[in-house]
């Protein structure tokens, strides 16, 4: 069958734009699953800005369940891109089968716990006795499903690699459209409230993962999801490889969790849940730039790694500065939006003077320094789809140490609002370890290989 992307011979330019674009615009639709969520639960009558801020307190729960998803998937997508590079296709087929089989037990193992021990995890995340029947009501019924968010998401990574990027990205529009045209039949029409949303959203993400595992069972792509093959060693490399992006991800959801809580100790009872509802509303527009962004450096990480194996070096080289220039652009784009219209943006969820006036100011603040972000993340996940483990999740524990640690400290110096200056601070800093960390090693990385190939052939 012929594939949409030839990733050692096509023009670079062309194969950059023809998956990242695409992972890009299909991120984009994948935020809509919360915000259009929090949009429509924002205009709530009368229960709307406290029901917001339950399924806020949510939402970095959900991001994190779903992260055990991206740590195989992109665990194991660069190592099966490697395999296609070097032309071994049953080692790939092996690969994915390994995949597949650790997502379906991590999907149960998640479920379970959170369904346990979801209660205590709400209150000690932010929530109040205010908010938390919101938050347990969308959390318990997320949960129930969850195993399909994980098994969507973490395993469209292995069409991408394949070079199906158009099919990756359907298989996220299709959900979305779904969870769109659900949200006000379930949470307005049949007055389910906040239990409607999480309904919406789980019954997309079925139709999403339908949908994908049908294109990975049929005889389209080169390399199938089959059974067998199982090895433990080949399971901790994939974890291995793909604990940097979920580490990125996972403590990404766990700053948002430690922001709420800092948000409700400074702001105390009622200012602090006001404060929540605002975080949620600013995150919202966060998420807009970092994921759609995450998914044009993920993306490309195939290309690198099939490069990498086929020890086509200055493609690799190619590959990251063309990924870094579109990520520039996009978020250059995203930067003029967020200072010229953020105010039409909160519109969506509030009308409230308050909320409007401090959830704007916190979208300018946040996304001050995401030009310094866009080549941090390329740098990040340039090493992760070349199988450098070690440097790209050092890099990635620094930023979110140096995050943590500004945020704590950030209100006890300017006071509580000026806690969202956190996130440009630590932008510029990990952007400049970054960018010297690369500079030092890649060189020597690219090299490595190099003399690897030229032992295998003598």
């Amino acid at each position: 069958m012929r594939k949409e992307n030839n990733l050692g011979t096509d023009s670079m330019w062309g194969l950059v734009v023809r998956l990242a674009i695409p992972a890009m615009f299909a991120q984009f639709i994948n935020v809509l699953y919360s915000i259009v969520d929090r949009i429509f639960i924002g205009n709530i009558p009368e229960i709307g800005a406290t029901a917001l801020a339950g399924v806020g307190i949510c939402g970095p729960i959900v991001t994190l369940i779903t992260s055990f998803s991206i740590w195989i998937g992109i665990g194991g997508s660069p190592l099966m891109s490697i395999k296609m590079g070097e032309n071994n296709y049953k080692e790939a087929e092996r690969i994915l089968a390994n995949c597949f089989l650790m997502m379906i037990g991590m999907a149960v193992l998640i479920t379970a716990i959170v369904l346990i021990w979801k209660k205590p995890l709400l209150m000690l995340f932010g929530a109040s006795e205010m908010t938390f029947p919101y938050a347990n009501t969308y959390m318990t019924i997320y949960a129930a499903g969850s195993i399909f968010a994980i098994l969507s998401m973490g395993m469209n990574t292995f069409i991408i690699c394949q070079g199906y990027s158009k099919i990756a990205m359907m298989s996220v529009v299709i959900g979305a459209i779904c969870n769109i045209i659900l949200d006000p039949i379930f949470i307005f029409a049949m007055d389910m409230g906040v239990a409607g949303a999480a309904v919406a959203t789980v019954i997309a993400q079925i139709v999403s993962c339908g949908f994908v595992l049908l294109f990975l069972f049929s005889g389209r792509p080169p390399v199938r999801i089959t059974f067998g093959g199982y090895q433990r060693t080949l399971m901790f490399r994939i974890l291995l490889t793909g604990f940097s992006p979920f580490i990125i991800v996972a403590l990404d959801s766990g700053l948002i969790i430690a922001m709420n809580m800092v948000l409700q100790h400074y702001g105390g009872p009622g200012y602090g849940d006001q404060l929540v509802t605002c975080h949620t509303i600013a995150q919202s527009f966060f998420l807009m730039v970092t994921l759609p962004m995450g998914g044009m450096t993920g993306a490309t990480q195939p290309i690198l790694g099939f490069n990498y194996g086929a020890c086509q070096l200055e493609r690799v080289r190619s590959g990251q500065q063309k990924t870094g220039i579109l990520c520039l652009i996009f978020t250059a784009v995203m930067l003029l939006v967020a200072h010229l219209f953020s105010q039409y943006f909160v519109r969506l969820f509030t009308n409230d003077p308050f909320y409007m006036d401090l959830s704007v100011k916190a979208i300018k603040i946040m996304t001050l320094m995401i030009l310094p972000l866009a080549i941090q993340y390329t740098i990040v996940d340039g090493f992760t789809g070349l199988s450098a483990v070690r440097y790209a999740i050092s890099l990635s524990l620094f930023r979110k140490a140096l995050y943590f640690g500004a945020m704590i400290v950030f209100p006890l110096l300017w006071g509580i609002e000026n806690v969202f200056f956190a996130e440009p601070f630590v932008d510029l800093v990990s952007f400049s370890v970054s960018a010297f960390v690369y500079w030092k090693c890649m060189g020597a990385i690219l090299q490595r290989r190099k003399e690897q190939v030229v032992a295998q052939l003598s």
